[in-house]
């Protein structure tokens, strides 16, 4: 539930950033060389479905499945950073770290724009 105009902004933000989140993994899977010997669907039900748990809270705006879905995205932003280093800075582990460090930050700003507004008596 969206409570004002500023949620539905970062609402649509984190959306917006979750989509780019999941199309780069996805893109990742097979730039720039498709691993061999792997299973690709087993490489991408282990990226893709601990995010995919979080779609229906995601569109539809519930505060509970932004807070799960941050502690899921610092896993990812955990393993991307790590990868990058490793990498000495490949891009796609580098685009992969600021697009989960953005996720996760605009999750949190909506969780805090989108408290609910307490019920004044009168």
């Amino acid at each position: 539930m969206l409570h004002n105009p500023k949620a539905r902004f970062t609402a649509r933000l984190t959306i917006a950033l979750y989509l780019a989140t999941l199309v780069t993994l996805v893109v990742t899977t097979f730039y720039p060389v498709q691993t061999e010997g792997v299973s690709v669907t087993l490489m991408l039900s282990i990226k893709l479905i601990p995010l995919l748990v979080f779609a229906v809270p995601v569109f539809r705006g519930h505060n509970r499945g932004y807070i799960w879905l941050s502690f899921v995205v610092i896993f990812y932003f955990t393993r991307h950073v790590v990868s990058a280093w490793l990498s000495e800075g490949a891009i796609a582990p580098i685009i992969l770290t600021v697009l989960t460090f953005l996720l996760f930050t605009v999750a949190m700003v909506h969780l805090k724009v989108n408290r609910p507004q307490p019920v004044s008596e009168t």
